[in-house]
């Protein structure tokens, strides 16, 4: 069966939405290595998580992993080179990144997040800038660089939607930039320039949709928060409300799941079809919030739930005096210590909890040769369910 079908299906011979309990040697000689930008993320944990298991095209790989912070329990299960590195910070950069001349391929998976859409090029480009121009000239056999964006490629940053007049959906990739600052745009123009340096190198960008993933440290992790929203509700008897729009509810909606993104940059990295190319990447189907807010509220074995009319409810708010809150929940269920805005992500879950009929095409990588999908729902419940297997919910 294809690779990415059985993925999909759930076929496939390794499950990688289960805790890895075991910690296996790699093998000894590698085909491919893989550097992810940005491994304690929502996309880089999944990567992190597929890349090593012994079916991944491209393989066997050897993968290393960076993130600026030290790595976290639920992230040590996976067998990387973990590097602690701020890559902000071109020394540190160079100090640490630039001796890993055996890499093959890149996956940029990073991202930070600015006062000013202005900043976040400044900065965002920097820090893509930085690994490109530490690993390019020293990795003897870097073939590939793969750079995941995002939706906001047709809509406009943060600071402009809805102050601009975004592209119609369903998004195709071969519409023209929007006249408006984009960090996304940097990113682009940075990566073609630095790849256009080393002859036979070449490059992906996917654009995947909000995010069904896994990562406590994510700051855009819509399932982990809303996973913290219901814990709370639960935990003081309330009602689970809808804290969204009428039009969000009622309406059409996709996502991507963390898995199949990272199996598209896989994708990219082992398929002739996908280099040089950008794609959407969601999940190939449509939910409506209304129907998976039931199966939220079932997770959390809450009975009153639901939109209430004419409610202009926000997360920001609800949430502001939940901090002690919090820490009872974690501490009368022996959870993985956190603080509540380090789980919470309130502004992204109240920004996509708005959003309406924001839909893509996935025609171009289907054409390409990508058949990979999620059923939504079962993404939805999965990783809910993982978020609880790692203690970070009850």
């Amino acid at each position: 069966m294809n690779w990415w079908l059985a993925k999909a299906s759930g076929t496939g011979k390794a499950s990688y939405l289960s805790i890895i309990t075991e910690f296996k040697e790699a093998p000894g000689s590698f085909q491919n290595v893989a550097l992810i930008i940005g491994v304690t993320g929502i996309v880089g944990n999944s990567l992190a998580e597929i890349l090593p298991l012994d079916d991944t095209p491209g393989g066997p790989w050897k993968v290393y992993g960076v993130a600026r912070r030290p790595q976290p329990t639920w992230n040590a299960d996976k067998y990387v080179h973990y590097i602690q590195c701020d890559v902000s910070d071109q020394k540190d950069v160079e100090l640490k990144l630039s001796p890993l001349t055996d890499v093959t391929h890149i996956f940029y998976v990073s991202w930070t997040s600015m006062p000013t859409e202005a900043q976040n090029c400044e900065v965002n480009g920097s820090m893509l800038r930085n690994v490109l121009r530490a690993l390019i000239p020293n990795t003897l056999n870097l073939c590939h660089v793969s750079l995941q964006t995002g939706t906001k490629h047709y809509l406009g940053s943060f600071e402009t939607i809805g102050k601009i007049k975004a592209h119609e959906s369903p998004f195709t990739e071969d519409v023209p930039r929007l006249v408006t600052p984009n960090f996304y745009y940097t990113q682009e123009d940075i990566l073609l320039e630095e790849v256009g340096k080393k002859k036979g190198t070449t490059w992906f960008i996917n654009r995947p949709h909000p995010i069904f993933g896994f990562s406590p440290y994510s700051m855009m992790n819509v399932i982990g928060t809303l996973c913290v929203y219901a814990a709370i509700c639960k935990h003081e008897g309330l009602p689970l409300r809808f804290p969204g729009s009428k039009g969000a509810w009622e309406c059409y909606s996709t996502a991507s799941d963390a898995n199949l993104i990272a199996e598209q940059h896989i994708w990219g990295a082992a398929d002739p079809n996908a280099k040089n190319e950008a794609f959407n990447c969601s999940n190939g189907d449509v939910f409506k919030w209304k129907h998976l807010w039931k199966v939220l509220a079932e997770r959390f074995e809450i009975d009153d739930y639901g939109f209430e009319e004419g409610s202009e409810l926000r997360l920001s708010d609800l949430m502001k005096d939940k901090g002690g809150v919090w820490e009872e929940i974690v501490r009368e269920n022996e959870l993985l210590y956190t603080k509540l805005e380090e789980v919470g992500d309130w502004w992204f879950a109240d920004f996509s909890l708005r959003l309406e009929g924001v839909l893509d095409s996935m025609n171009k990588a289907k054409e390409h040769g990508f058949i990979g999908f999620r059923n939504s729902k079962n993404s939805f419940i999965s990783w809910i369910d993982k978020t609880k297997a790692y203690k970070i919910v009850p």
